[in-house]
């Protein structure tokens, strides 16, 4: 063999080793994002939006996409959560069901699941995809798709 193929083998197995590496869900990152997940569904099931909310980025970037189109930051996310479960009654009690979680990048995982809501004024339920991102050492959503 010639440098030039060994050289592709060698560089191609790289590749192929570092994206499965980016890939793999490491167990302290799946449950930091789990134990935020199990704190949002707590805060939920309180009544407590704006704790429920300290699970997502602070900023207006954040994007939360549902069936009405995307709300674009942070506040606007919490007072459109506010507006459509305006008491505890209309939030009812939320359970999360994950269906997967997996990296995407080394600070950047994606989430999917089912999520829940059981109210006497009758039930929801609907499936999830978020994007996580890692700020410092804080796993936060920063997209939210929602149906």
């Amino acid at each position: 063999m010639n440098f030039k193929t060994v050289f592709f083998i060698i560089f191609t197995l790289f590749l192929y080793t570092n994206s499965l590496n980016a890939q793999k869900m490491n167990n302290k990152v799946e449950k930091k994002i789990m134990e935020i997940m199990e704190k949002q569904e707590k805060c939920w099931n309180q009544g407590d939006i704006d704790c429920f909310m300290e699970g997502y980025w602070p900023s207006e970037k954040l994007r939360f996409m549902g069936k009405k189109g995307v709300t674009y930051g942070w506040k606007n996310t919490l007072e459109r959560y506010k507006k459509s479960y305006p008491n505890k009654d209309a939030m009812g009690l939320l359970t999360f069901d994950i269906l997967s979680l997996e990296m995407l990048a080394k600070d950047k995982a994606l989430m999917v699941g089912k999520w829940h809501l059981a109210r006497t004024e009758g039930d929801l339920e609907g499936h999830f995809s978020l994007i996580w991102q890692k700020f410092d050492k804080q796993w936060l959503i920063v997209f939210d798709h929602s149906s």
